[in-house]
């Protein structure tokens, strides 16, 4: 793996990029709206799409923080579910990935139902 040190300074530019651009959105969503009825309905779908720009973008910037308090924790590339090392393949592509590729496909119950020495998935039974 890379060394932590490489992911550090993605994810530092990453959370200054992010933070950046939903500054930019909140200046923008804050414009004053047209008077024009036609004009405003044009604006407010564009707005719409900001929004939900946004809402997508403060959901990446608290997964890259995390990422920053695991490095800080010692605890980054190591997935909290199984406690396996997370591939630098996955890190590369998603430097603020928590679990590894096995987990993150099993849905968020898995982890509980991993705990309790369940399945996932358990099979009904025939009545």
């Amino acid at each position: 793996m890379k060394p932590v040190s490489h992911y550090a300074k993605l994810l530092s530019a990453r959370r200054a990029a992010l933070q950046s651009r939903l500054s930019e959105i909140e200046h923008d969503l804050d414009a004053p709206a047209p008077k024009d009825w036609e004009d405003y309905a044009v604006e407010r779908e564009g707005d719409e799409v900001m929004e939900r720009l946004g809402t997508a973008g403060l959901a990446e910037l608290r997964a890259v923080e995390a990422a920053l308090e695991r490095i800080q924790a010692g605890s980054f590339g190591i997935c909290p579910r199984c406690g396996t090392a997370l591939l630098e393949e996955r890190l590369d592509a998603v430097p603020h990935a928590a679990l590894c590729r096995t987990c993150a496909g099993a849905g968020p119950s898995a982890g509980r139902a991993q705990a309790l020495g369940m399945r996932s998935s358990p099979k009904m039974r025939p009545s």
